[in-house]
């Protein structure tokens, strides 16, 4: 994680809350794979130190999340 960057401290915060959001709601739903989600955006911010790597692969699990719910 990158404490120079205030925007990315900003980001990382923000996408865990989210993720806290989405595991508090698979939770009560009962739905393992928003859970499971949850817990991914709660972690993978530790990981990765780009700003716009951060946001990208967010984007892209909220949207293949999206996208795996709509299968069934």
């Amino acid at each position: 994680m990158d404490f120079g960057n205030p925007w990315a401290l900003f980001s990382s915060l923000l996408i865990g809350l989210i993720g806290m959001a989405f595991f508090m709601h698979g939770k009560k739903a009962g739905n393992f794979k928003t859970l499971g989600a949850g817990v991914v955006f709660c972690v993978y911010p530790y990981f990765v130190t780009g700003l716009l790597a951060l946001w990208g692969i967010f984007a892209l699990g909220v949207a293949g999340l999206f996208w795996w719910l709509r299968q069934d």
